[in-house]
């Protein structure tokens, strides 16, 4: 999801010769620095306190899990630094070098769209803290009804440019009383480049602690007509999570031998 060198290496040489031979070299932010200049909504700080604080997630580098599908079970792994990732099965392979998403496929099983797939599950299951990424935009949103019960809520925007699909929209809602996320609304709109007020919604009903943290073991899909949520439709299960602060080889992550480039569509 990240963004000729000549002109770079000019100007960079034009700015050593402007600056000042004495101007001292501002030092580099730390991690806890940039997250205090952010500023979430408090109702949203409460949320990411609520499933163990952002403080402990920013201290993460690695995230696994395992997708049990009953006939390709998939293995997801990714760098939470750089958003480089990988997703293995038995059959095919694909990942996200920093630069370009790579599908490895010799016997050509794989369907889908692998410059959309290869980190979407990731955001799913990183919820609710990849909600704190740089270029999000935070609105007020209405309660969701569910059973009785009132959720408040937070709409998700993006700025322009932010990631392949930065006409996506979410929304957040959770639990009044322990701030636990319990509802996502989404919008899908990649290689389309036109916003959507379709909202799929997603309840996230199971949590699993792991290393502190508290991220979902399952989530499920609703039929819904507008914010009207009506019955479950299918639920996806993640195994074997697992957090680590260190990194992975950068080789993990890079394309492997007979693997082919996938194509980005920017919206």
């Amino acid at each position: 999801m990240k963004k000729t060198t000549i002109l770079l290496a000019v100007l960079a040489v034009f700015a050593c010769k402007q600056s000042p031979k004495n101007e001292e070299k501002k030092p580099q932010m730390t991690m806890e620095e940039k997250m205090d200049q952010h500023a979430f909504p408090e109702a949203l700080s409460k949320v990411f306190d609520a499933h163990g604080g952002l403080k402990l997630w920013k201290k993460q580098r690695t995230l696994s899990f395992v997708l049990p599908n009953p006939n390709l079970p998939e293995t997801h792994t990714i760098d939470l630094w750089s958003r480089k990732d990988r997703v293995d099965t038995d059959t095919f392979s694909m990942g996200f070098d920093g630069k370009q998403v790579w599908l490895l496929d010799p016997q050509e099983a794989y369907k889908g769209d692998a410059a959309f797939y290869h980190n979407l599950m990731f955001y799913f299951q990183a919820m609710p803290f990849v909600l704190a990424d740089d270029g999000i935009v935070y609105t007020a949103a209405e309660n969701l009804e569910f059973e009785g019960k009132s959720y408040p809520g937070i709409q998700i925007g993006y700025k322009t440019g932010v990631g392949a699909s930065s006409k996506d929209e979410y929304y957040i809602h959770f639990d009044p009383e322990t701030h636990q996320m319990a509802w996502l609304g989404y919008t899908v709109t990649y290689g389309t480049g036109e916003p959507s007020d379709n909202f799929r919604w997603i309840h996230y009903n199971e949590w699993q602690e792991v290393n502190g943290l508290l991220l979902p073991k399952t989530i499920t899909w609703y039929n819904y007509e507008g914010r009207t949520l009506l019955d479950a439709k299918s639920s996806v299960v993640f195994e074997n999570v697992m957090l680590s602060e260190d990194a992975k080889p950068e080789s993990l992550y890079a394309k492997p031998e007979g693997a082919e480039f996938i194509p980005l569509s920017k919206s």
